[in-house]
């Protein structure tokens, strides 16, 4: 920020934010922080939770206006749903795997015997965790009587109900899935709120590879879809731009260095690790350059159940050749030696 590159020019909003400098909630049975439009300003279609849940404990039943798109950081946990019809879900979910909750369908999270971080993502800018719908609170704020008469018990089966919202409680690991699941007169969801990110092939560039989930491999995921981009040392996430969204980033390992362009001369750069988070507006061209000696790794997320990205490189290609050699002052044959295919990541 004291010395950017030469290249840098005019004044260009922050995009980036640390997890590190949110706040964190500390809770008897883990933690959590979150990055919404309050702590950057810029992102207005997503926001991000990073949340611990230690052995046993639980993100209570609650449900929220905004969908949940969500990566298993470390360790491993339950998750269960029932949607409007009455149909259910159940499933367990590791490292690297994804979820994907629609809005107002209510669930919860239970870590298992090594406990678990994951990062959540909601389709609003100003979500914020402290504003989700939570059964504890609802109930603590339903006269009892009212209680009584809808769920048929009495005054003294009651009188241990919390005051307030549980939020993240204590809890004991749960017994084996098998054992655990609850037969509904519905049936399963129709569609599983769980996918297995790693589980497929990435696509394998020079520089690195590029694993897309959206709405057509998770069908599930209706609002949100993502990558899951891994660059080599001194490789590049391509200079492109996506037509369609802005672009929200979770770094989870390496250091990098983001470029950002906005026209009318106007550019900034940003460097970031692990922990920390990028958003990139709306049809702004940009590049991703690993900086450190480790691979680098993040997720590009969007409020889109489809992926899409403009590689500058393939518009290049597949334009007459002497167009783009006479707008960048080139010989035609370096133009024509560009790949007509799209390679996110390069060496």
């Amino acid at each position: 920020m004291l010395t950017p590159p030469e290249t840098d020019h005019g004044t260009v909003p922050n995009m980036k934010f640390s997890f590190s400098m949110a706040h964190t909630r500390i809770e008897e049975g883990g933690w959590t922080r979150e990055v919404t439009q309050r702590e950057l300003p810029i992102a207005t279609t997503l926001a991000g939770v990073d949340m611990k849940l230690n052995p046993g404990a639980y993100r209570e039943l609650h449900w929220h206006k905004e969908a949940e798109w969500a990566y298993v950081l470390e360790g491993s946990c339950r998750i269960g749903a029932v949607d409007q019809e009455g149909c259910n879900f159940l499933d367990d979910v590791q490292k690297g795997d994804l979820w994907f909750f629609p809005k107002g369908v209510p669930h919860y999270i239970q870590a298992l015997e090594e406990g678990v971080e994951f990062l959540l993502v909601f389709d609003d800018g100003n979500f914020s965790e402290n504003s989700t719908f939570m059964i504890s609170d609802w109930f603590a704020h339903t006269p009892k009587s009212i209680l009584a008469k809808n769920f048929g018990w009495t005054p003294q089966q009651m009188a241990k109900m919390p005051e307030k919202e549980k939020y993240i409680f204590k809890g004991q690991v749960p017994p084996r899935l098998d054992s655990d699941r609850v037969v509904s007169p519905t049936g399963d969801v129709p569609r599983t709120f769980k996918h297995r990110m790693l589980s497929g092939k990435p696509q394998r560039f020079s520089g690195g590879t590029v694993r897309i989930v959206d709405s057509t491999t998770f069908k599930a995921a209706t609002t949100i879809s993502a990558a899951l981009v891994e660059i080599e040392p001194g490789g590049l996430r391509e200079l492109h731009w996506h037509p369609t969204d802005d672009e929200w980033q979770y770094y989870i390992s390496g250091q990098g260095r983001m470029g950002v362009f906005a026209s009318s001369g106007l550019n900034r750069t940003f460097d970031f690790r692990a922990g920390d988070v990028g958003y990139v507006p709306f049809a702004f061209g940009h590049y991703v350059e690993n900086t450190g000696k480790e691979p680098l790794v993040f997720l590009e997320m969007f409020r889109n159940p489809r992926f899409e990205d403009i590689s500058a490189t393939q518009w290049m290609a597949n334009l007459p050749p002497q167009v783009s050699a006479d707008t960048i002052n080139m010989p035609r044959s370096m133009i024509e030696a560009l790949p007509k295919d799209k390679r996110p990541v390069v060496a």
